[in-house]
């Protein structure tokens, strides 16, 4: 990489902002080894990069940056079509007091990995990180308008993905 300098300063900057990469990475997948993954890729990416990188105006966008379009990306690699099962484990009905709130985020999250992945990634960083469309379209090198209609879309298939779930709960309660 260079000098011990550059190391160390490649070192402090990861160790500060491993958790906050690991909570996107997790948000994005809803897995936490793929979120582990995700983040290990991107800071092994930063390091071969960190002599150019780290001139960067804005570090943490670059590296959020980079771990959104790993996230969108993976999906394109051959290794990410193998599956061990066949469909997801059952997740047993949640009714105790106190469980609603789970439900509802295993819900969302349950619907939003059936969302294509560039949609998944719009909606993460509009909704939950709350980042302006403009700074949403630079880190994934889009248009403004890609991004408004990529939000657009993703809504839309959320709505319906959630409403077809509300269908299916009420026909099994008869």
């Amino acid at each position: 990489m260079g000098g011990s300098s550059a190391d160390q300063e490649y070192v402090e900057y990861v160790t500060a902002r491993q958790p906050a990469l690991r909570r996107l990475a997790y948000v994005l997948s809803g897995d936490s080894h793929c979120a582990d993954d995700l983040v290990q890729q991107t800071i092994t990416t930063l390091y071969v990069r960190w002599s150019k990188i780290r001139q960067a105006g804005n570090l943490d966008r670059y590296v959020r940056s980079m771990l959104v379009n790993a996230f969108i990306d993976e999906r394109r690699l051959a290794w990410s079509k193998v599956r061990l099962f066949a469909e997801p484990p059952h997740i047993p009905d949640r009714t105790a007091p106190g469980q609603n709130e789970v439900e509802d985020r295993s819900v969302l999250r349950a619907a939003l990995a059936q969302v294509p992945r560039r949609q998944q990634a719009v909606l993460v960083l509009r909704f939950i990180y709350d980042l302006p469309v403009a700074e949403v379209a630079d880190m994934l090198g889009v248009t403004v308008g890609t991004v408004k209609s990529q939000t657009s879309h993703g809504l839309n298939a959320l709505r319906r993905l959630l409403s077809e779930r509300s269908v299916a709960v009420l026909t099994e309660e008869r």
